[in-house]
């Protein structure tokens, strides 16, 4: 299989995405998330699930084209198991997701100083709802399986109507805040988990962020493999062209052009 080959446009393209995407989720998390011992304290993880999920889809559209649209460490590792793009590119991809999550992070930083102390800057952290880092781990494998599964299976799938692709991860990762918001702050991006930590200073426990991403995303792709390619039905093969009568010297051809025709030639 031959790989897609990246460039400079690609790799700009992934760091502006994950730049946009991660300072839209660390704004509205500080604006309408407050801390509290229930999972509604004073936070409205409607508003925060609309406008993650809303961002994720408008940079999909903006760059999709360009990068493939992975702005996730987790998506890019399905992509380079699935060898759709190669292993130095899955790389740099990563290495530009960081840098823009960063940048994304501290910007939120820098525009709401105050206001986003209580919540460390959007950053993620296991919540004390969850019996454990374990649990929180848990919850980001089965995040992140969702979104990359929907991804590969609208973007990578050849049964797939690709012009849904934007549309229905959008609207999965809108859900997907929805119920783990208020777990483990629904970061489902090891990008998206670093830049905030940092600018934050709250790393959550690191390595449910870590490893339950990388679960989720080997296990999207071992289901997208497995199951969704090999079954259904096969894709269609695009119909025949039948050339028309008259070109066949069939039946009920029409006139011969004598331009045309060898007996008249």
């Amino acid at each position: 299989m031959e790989l897609e080959q990246k460039g400079l446009s690609a790799y700009f393209a992934e760091l502006i995405g994950t730049f946009l995407l991660v300072f839209f989720i660390t704004s509205v998390v500080t604006l309408f998330v407050s801390t509290g011992a229930q999972a509604s304290f004073g936070s409205d993880f409607a508003v925060v699930g609309f406008v993650q999920g809303l961002t994720l889809f408008g940079v999909i559209c903006m760059f999709g084209a360009v990068s493939g649209g992975h702005f996730n460490p987790a998506v890019t590792l399905a992509a380079a198991t699935i060898r759709k793009i190669s292993v130095i590119d899955a790389v740099i991809y990563v290495l530009a997701q960081l840098i823009g999550a960063v940048g994304g992070a501290y910007l939120t930083k820098a525009l709401l100083l105050d206001e986003g102390r209580s919540v460390h800057y959007g950053a993620g952290s296991v919540s004390s709802l969850l019996a454990n880092n374990t649990a929180g781990a848990a919850v980001e494998a089965i995040g992140v399986f969702t979104l990359v599964l929907v991804i590969l299976a609208v973007v990578f799938s050849e049964k797939s109507t690709k012009d849904w692709g934007p549309l229905a991860i959008g609207t999965t990762f809108v859900f997907m805040v929805m119920v783990g918001g208020p777990l483990t702050g629904a970061c489902f991006n090891p990008a998206r988990w670093f830049g905030a930590a940092l600018a934050g200073e709250e790393w959550g426990g690191v390595w449910p962020y870590l490893v339950g991403p990388v679960v989720g995303s080997l296990l999207a792709v071992g289901v997208w493999r497995f199951v969704i390619e090999a079954g259904g039905p096969a894709p269609t093969e695009p119909p025949q062209r039948v050339a028309p009568a008259a070109a066949r010297g069939g039946k009920g051809a029409g006139p011969t052009d004598p331009k045309t025709d060898p007996k008249k030639a």
